[in-house]
């Protein structure tokens, strides 16, 4: 959503960098580019002047002037700023004090609430609660069904004793939701209320009755992401005639603006809560001030990702994994399964990929990035037998051939993720040497997978030393494809045409030699996931 703001605002802070002072133009022609910004990302005009201004003030005072880098010390202002219109702080939920806690949804139609209810109620069950979803939605055609299919995707229960499409009193369901709450031992009770195609009294009315009837702990008001300014006014009328606790924005994986992320908390002084990024039940994450500021000025997300990776990566798998490589194993094909398993449960690789530091610049081959080629190359390792995975090495060509039939793709393909996994067992053994946890990248925290190392952050697509490819100790290889590739190789070598191999299977982004990690140089909230790295 905020790739454009991203690319704009990242743009102003080059004419900074290595100023070693700002004058008052300089400082005024950085605000003049900030303000267009936040303009064409439909930012609310007020939040625009306050914001801009709070910045001009600050990069103006001895804060700068004082400063050996004037032009960082105005990026860390801007990133201070934004993480202030945000919200500030991180806002969690407030959870009764003798169950069930009331959560209660209100918003427009088709703002996402139904779908958002869902989703809510599965990060809740990740967090180790009991949600039940109630559908005091009886208005919408098919609202109640609707809510039955996304409890059922979500593993919740949901209470739906009125069949809806202008049937039942909401009021009523919702208060007698409580009492099957406690009857079934749910700890979490999450309230769809019914929207309108717009603001009127009818639905202030019906959920400011079922906000008395309940009294919930709990009112988030669930606004898209993608209507930009329009989103102020909303806001305004619900917090006048609902008086919502929280904002949760859907739809942020949108192509719009973001206008709305970046005015309705300081418009309307209630926090961000939570955001909905995808189509996908995991796809919806609690919001983070801090940490969405950094990735609109593109200085990633790096503890999202930790975060992420903690969660779905087994912890079991990876201390084996680590002792087997600190023994002296090599890293086989059987452990990149047990990878692969965990990279695809974090879910999509752009978004992820979006998530390290400096991405703005690969936008397009982030956009570009087939995410079901993850598929393709586990199921050209799956096409081998145990013998095969656990020794590469015996991989000839014959057997090559009959991987690619068995998968549906080519000998080249195949060819491609061996030469891959190769680099990365490489790798494997310079971070063990280096004290780097083995099947983490060295491009800030992505697992390393045969195959992905050209995918910008990953540690398998390293630049090798000039001239380091070696012939084979034991002759010429047994397949003729690969044959001809070495003696073309060994040709460019003596013609001095030898170039660092760039990208991979995937096609992707040069990011530095192997040597040039040093896990005790990463940044803090790394902690124990890197022996030697900051806490």
């Amino acid at each position: 959503m905020f790739n454009s703001l991203s690319d704009r605002l990242t743009a102003t802070f080059k004419n900074l960098r290595g100023k070693g002072r700002l004058s008052e133009a300089d400082v005024d022609a950085t605000i003049r580019e900030i303000r267009r910004a936040l303009l064409d990302a439909d930012v609310a005009l007020p939040v625009v002047r306050a914001f801009t201004g709070r910045i001009r003030e600050r990069a103006l005072s001895e804060e700068v002037s004082g400063a050996l880098n004037p032009g960082q010390q105005v990026v860390k202002i801007v990133n201070d700023e934004l993480v202030g219109i945000l919200g500030g702080q991180t806002r969690r939920l407030t959870f009764a004090k003798r169950p069930p806690t009331v959560i209660m949804l209100a918003g427009l139609q088709g703002a996402g609430k139904t779908t958002l209810a869902g989703k809510l109620a599965h990060w809740l069950k990740s967090e180790g609660h009991r949600p039940m979803l109630v559908a005091a939605d009886l208005q919408r055609p098919n609202a109640v069904n609707q809510l039955q299919i996304v409890g059922e995707r979500a593993g919740a229960f949901v209470y739906a004793p009125e069949p809806g499409n202008g049937v039942g009193n909401p009021v009523q369901v919702a208060t007698e939701s409580l009492e099957v709450a406690k009857s079934k031992l749910h700890d979490v009770v999450i309230v769809d209320t019914a929207g309108r195609l717009g603001i009127d009294e009818e639905l202030m009315q019906q959920a400011a009755d079922i906000r008395t009837a309940v009294n919930p702990d709990e009112v988030l008001f669930v606004i898209d992401a993608m209507i930009g300014q329009d989103a102020v006014k909303t806001a305004e009328a619900f917090l006048e005639g609902v008086d919502f606790t929280g904002v949760v924005l859907s739809k942020l994986d949108g192509d719009s603006r973001g206008g709305a992320a970046l005015s309705v908390a300081e418009v309307t002084g209630k926090p961000i809560m939570f955001a909905s990024t995808g189509e996908s039940m995991k796809d919806f994450e609690q919001f983070h001030p801090d940490r969405m500021a950094d990735r609109i000025l593109d200085m990633g997300d790096i503890l999202t990702l930790i975060e992420q990776a903690e969660k779905n990566f087994d912890e079991k798998e990876t201390a084996k994994l680590q002792k087997k490589v600190e023994a002296g194993e090599d890293f086989d094909l059987n452990d990149f399964l047990t990878q692969m398993s965990g990279l695809k449960k974090m879910g999509s690789m752009k978004k992820m990929l979006g998530m390290m530091p400096g991405m703005s610049q690969y936008q397009d081959q982030l956009e570009n990035f087939d995410e079901r080629e993850v598929d393709r190359v586990e199921a050209i390792v799956r096409s081998m037998t145990p013998a095969e995975r656990t020794n590469p090495k015996i991989l000839n060509g014959s057997r090559r051939a009959r991987i690619a039939k068995g998968a549906g793709t080519t000998v080249t393909a195949v060819n491609q993720l061996m030469e891959r996994f190769t680099q990365a067992q490489k790798m494997m053994r310079g971070m063990t040497r280096g004290g780097g946890m083995p099947g983490m990248g060295g491009g800030g925290g992505m697992p390393a997978m045969p195959g992905m190392g050209g995918m910008p952050g990953g540690g398998a697509n390293r630049k090798k030393k000039a001239g380091a490819k070696k012939g084979r100790k034991g002759g010429k290889s047994g397949n003729p494809a690969k044959r001809a590739q070495e003696a073309q190789a060994l040709q460019d070598k003596k013609d001095g045409k030898t170039k660092d191999p760039v990208g991979s299977a995937f096609g992707g982004v040069d990011l530095g030699k192997d040597e040039e990690f040093d896990p005790t140089n990463l940044p803090k909230g790394f902690g124990g996931m890197f022996p030697g790295g900051k806490k």
